[in-house]
């Protein structure tokens, strides 16, 4: 085998970077922990891979590191709100849409949102519509109406 096709097997391209929002990467005192723990896990995964000599593991451990130090150094930690006159990130809100659906949900940073969990982006338009609002205050939500009905 030539050396320049050995060559060309040891090169690996990096996977391209995650794409991270131009929003502030504000997050709760929880995300924090969790984009710690992302971060720790791509650290160990990327020693896993270099000791293994696995290249394609290594290559998705790249990728996974640089988008979780660039999180890590970015995060904002905005902490546990304690007026609840108003929605913030971190809130806990419960709204009625208009067609008396009711719904709860807490509002987080972006990387530990998740719908199916009950937790929602501060970035995601519903949140949006609700920030500086208070109880009984109305939201535009995807061309619907929202009253807040409770904030803890």
């Amino acid at each position: 085998m030539s050396r320049a096709f050995a060559k060309e097997a040891e090169d690996v391209e990096d996977l391209p970077d995650r794409p991270i929002s131009d929003l502030p990467n504000d997050v709760t005192p929880g995300g924090l922990h969790q984009i710690e723990q992302a971060l720790a896990a791509a650290e160990a995964a990327h020693a896993a891979a270099q000791s293994a000599g696995d290249r394609a593991a290594l290559t998705s451990a790249r990728r996974d590191l640089r988008y979780w130090s660039a999180r890590r150094a970015t995060a904002t930690v905005i902490p546990e709100p304690t007026d609840n006159s108003v929605v913030r990130l971190g809130h806990t809100v419960t709204i009625v849409r208009e067609d008396d659906r009711r719904q709860t949900f807490r509002i987080v940073g972006e990387d530990e949102a998740d719908p199916a969990r009950g937790t929602i982006s501060h970035a995601s338009p519903l949140a949006r519509a609700l920030f500086g609002k208070g109880v009984g205050d109305v939201g535009v939500v995807a061309g619907g109406e929202a009253e807040i009905v409770e904030i803890r």
